[in-house]
């Protein structure tokens, strides 16, 4: 169908476009002259319909793109926005291309008046980091790392701590690089506080730690005060004794040299018990010569266990040690204790005997603790050489018939601070102290529960060769 004012043009030159087939027209003459004119307009009308559905489309998801770049544009100018460090993105020539709220604070300007700006012109001549600096990292596309920079503010020199990071571009291109500084003022304070917080931790660490030692002071006078009473008060008896039969001697002795015959002298010999005093002296010297060396041993133990040379490493006998922590802890404490000791003489280890045995007084002392108010209380030591792959080893085991630990406190009972026992009983460093201790000696302490109920507490050493 002709169409007015159009003019008709030939196939060969209609041009090569998605609407071309629909708008192609059979020519007159031809073999499809017989189609219909309308069905070539619907084919149109169909092709334009899906074209425009396809604009529809694409608008939908160019708008969608648009609201999800506003909302990302709108996140980062919040993040800027509420950052309180100074931020500043330059390019690869150091000019200043974008800054956040703070730099704006900092130096006293609007965004709009740092854009475009060198780098350099916002650093003080004081400034330990140049601008050049800055640009030599760029050229060497590495990173800057807590470097001190020094800003020109209206306020005057503003020292500021710097880290920085190359910007690249989606292709992967560096396009230059993001400051991100903190006011070392704020940092100084924040590393003062931490200073003044760790100080604080470490006073208290000390005094606790002294409160531990004077608790261990504290149980050691008392268990010599009573390991010593004994052979004191046997010495003070036996002495009192000597006076007396000193006193009788010294009667019988007077009449002696006074010249009284033999009948006077025989009845003051009877009156007197000389006979029986003379018989009783040397029992009554040898028991104060056996107290006095009783004392002797206790104080020389007590000088060996205290001595403080750190560094001084010596052989010595496990026995001596577990025996005089269990007089001076036990026995004091609980003097109706059941208590087996089972460590042979000649069970020989390599350290310092007097940490040893303050880590054998702690065991011994935990031990009476956990047995307080039970009914079924007894005190098992044990000692034993074994082979192992490291060498030659030592233990000494100290078992009690407490509650035992529980399995959720296991990891936890050499851990500093931590403890089981009622407020104000103990520190929670005792085991602590001892664990460390036993490290130092290359040896190692161990927990476990009996299967009979109870607590064992295994010290193990590296053995005397």
């Amino acid at each position: 169908m002709p169409m007015s004012g159009r003019k008709d043009t030939p196939r060969e030159q209609l041009p090569d476009s998605p609407l071309a087939g629909a708008l192609s027209l059979p020519r007159a003459g031809s073999d499809f002259g017989a189609i219909d004119a309308d069905e070539a307009w619907i084919a149109v009308i169909r092709k334009m319909d899906e074209t425009y559905a396809e604009l529809v489309r694409q608008q939908v998801e160019l708008e969608a793109k648009n609201t999800a770049l506003e909302e990302a544009q709108g996140f980062i100018a919040g993040l800027l926005g509420s950052m309180t460090d100074v931020l500043v993105a330059c390019d690869l020539s150091g000019r200043v291309e974008q800054v956040n709220l703070a730099a704006e604070r900092a130096f006293g300007l609007r965004a709009d008046a740092l854009l475009g700006r060198p780098l350099s012109d916002l650093l003080d001549p004081s400034s330990e980091t140049t601008a050049a600096d800055v640009l030599a990292t760029v050229a060497r596309r590495q990173r800057i790392a807590d470097r001190e920079f020094t800003l020109a503010t209206p306020d005057g020199p503003l020292a500021i701590a710097v880290n920085g990071a190359l910007r690249f571009d989606p292709r992967g291109r560096a396009v230059g690089i993001v400051l991100v500084g903190r006011p070392i003022g704020e940092l100084r304070a924040a590393y003062g506080a931490l200073a003044k917080a760790h100080e604080h931790l470490k006073r208290t660490q000390q005094q606790l730690v002294h409160a531990e030692k004077m608790a261990s002071l504290g149980r050691l006078v008392a268990g010599v005060a009573h390991e010593l009473n004994n052979p004191i008060s046997f010495v003070y008896g036996n002495a009192h004794a000597m006076k007396r039969y000193a006193e009788r001697l010294i009667a019988y002795l007077d009449q002696v040299h006074a010249g009284a015959d033999a009948t006077a002298l025989a009845k003051a010999r009877g009156e007197l018990r000389i006979d029986r005093a003379l018989s009783d002296i040397p029992a009554t010297l040898s028991g104060m010569l056996e107290g006095a060396e009783r004392v002797r041993d206790i104080v020389a133990d007590l000088r060996r266990f205290s001595s403080d040379r750190r560094e001084a490493r010596e052989v010595f006998d496990l026995a001596g040690v577990v025996r005089s922590a269990v007089d001076w802890v036990a026995k004091s404490q609980m003097p109706d204790l059941p208590i087996t000791v089972a460590v042979p003489e000649g069970l020989e280890a390599v350290g310092h005997p007097g940490h040893i045995h303050q880590v054998m007084m702690n065991l011994v002392q935990n031990a009476v603790d956990a047995m307080e108010g039970r009914a079924d209380r007894r005190l098992e030591i044990t000692g034993a050489r074994f082979e192992t792959p490291d060498g030659l080893q030592v233990a000494v085991r100290v078992r009690d018939t407490g509650p035992g630990i529980p399995d959720a406190l296991m990891d936890r009972i050499f851990d500093p601070f931590f403890t089981t026992k009622p407020v104000g009983k103990g520190t929670g460093l005792g085991l602590s102290i001892c664990y460390r201790i036993a490290e130092e000696h290359e040896g190692r302490l161990e927990a476990a529960n009996h299967p009979e109920g109870g607590a064992i507490l295994s010290l193990v050493l590296p053995a005397a060769p």
